[in-house]
Parts: structure tokens; sequence; C-alpha cells
């Protein structure tokens, strides 16, 4: 099925990387972008000193042609502190997790990816008036599965059926509770844009090298 231009031309997304050498991973295996979590009190937030250090240390080591793309998770933050971390770290995307609205969207300097959640019961109407704002304004989009207290990277997935007609819109990336083992029946049912993945890469937590490898080449393989 390797002619399939759908899947090779999907565009895959890492995300929750707190080392230079799993971002390093990520970019030789193909990924098109590398996501970095500043919200406050998740499991992988970074500060931004570290996350300086780390993009610094994967700049220099990268070692093929493949530059992915660098995205900022915030959620809710000051708008100007936002844009100041995303100078500071020469982001490439901000994506929005929390309820920020058009007018916040608005005063963003870089391309927007808007995380939306899928709540249970849904249907792939109602998910399709949640994101055509978004989409008709330029924004991307990261549909994820809503879990009540969690701010995503919950691992938990959503009723893929609730995004038919919706995923393969140009920009939207389908998240929540995508792994190796999941992630092409998931393209074949919805044939999504992109792909994002957190914690169907890691073990005990941390991003696993052979798990980022599996995720990226079934993906490109389904």
């Amino acid at each position: 099925k390797s002619g399939n231009s759908v899947s090779s031309s999907i565009k895959i997304k890492i995300c929750g990387l707190r080392s230079a050498e799993a971002s390093i991973v990520a970019s030789d295996a193909g990924a098109d972008l590398l996501g970095f979590n500043f919200i406050e009190g998740v499991r992988r937030q970074i500060q931004l000193a570290d996350a300086l250090q780390i993009l610094t240390d994967y700049r220099e080591g990268i070692n093929t042609s493949n530059r992915p793309g660098v995205v900022g998770l915030f959620r809710d933050q000051d708008v100007d502190e936002v844009n100041e971390s995303a100078r500071t770290l020469a982001l490439d995307y901000l994506q929005l997790c929390g309820d920020e609205d058009a007018e916040y969207i608005s005063k963003i300097e870089l391309p927007v990816f808007k995380q939306l959640f899928v709540r249970e019961g849904s249907t792939s109407s109602d998910v399709g008036s949640m994101v055509s704002p978004f989409l008709s304004a330029g924004n991307g989009i990261i549909l994820d599965s809503f879990v009540k207290g969690s701010l995503g990277g919950s691992g938990k997935s959503f009723d893929w059926s609730n995004a038919e007609g919706v995923a393969n819109r140009e920009k939207v990336f389908l998240a929540g509770g995508l792994n190796p083992e999941n992630v092409q029946s998931a393209i074949e049912q919805l044939s999504p844009w992109g792909v994002d993945v957190a914690s169907g890469v890691e073990t005990d937590g941390v991003k696993d090298p052979v798990r980022i490898r599996a995720f990226i080449e079934a993906a490109r393989n389904a």
C-alpha cells in the first residue's frame, strides 16, 4: 500500500518531548512536528530555561535534512508571555489547549493549532461544528479525547466514528490514545490529515526511541 499518498503525506506530531535525545530520534525517524509542553502543572511540563537548552542541543545534534516544526503547548496563559516564549525558543507553531477564543488567537504571532476535546456522545456533526470556526479562521486543530480533570495527554481514545468526515480536513490532527499498535486502524478509518501522539510512545512515562520509530513507521505504512 506504499502508493497511498494519504499515508505517506500524513503529518506526524510527537508531543510532550522533554529531551534533546528523544527530539533527535523523532526528527531522524521523520516526524513533521515536535511538541513541547509549557502548561502549568501537567506531567510533561518543561520550564523555559530547560526547553531552551533542549532545543539548542537538539538543533545542534540533528543528523538529517528533516527539520520538523517546533510546537509550544500553552493553556490560557498571558498572551504577551506566550509570544515572548515563542520568540525566545524560536518556535514555529503554538498549540492552545484551553479556552482561548478568536480574540486571543488574533494576538498570537505564530500559526496556531487549537486543541479541541471530543466529548462522549458527540456526533460527527457536533465535532464538525466545533472545528469549523477555527479552520475557517486558518487555524489548525488537534482533536483530542475529553477526559474529566485531564488537560489532554490522557492516553485515552475517543470513539473515532465521531470524527468521520472531520479528521480528514486539512490541518486537523487526530490525538488521544494513539500508539504504534492502533494508529494504522485509526488512519484506515478516518484518513486524518495528521496524527499526534504523546503517551503512546512512552514507556514508564519516558519517551521510548523504539516506540517513537514504530509509531512513525506504522503511520507512514498505513
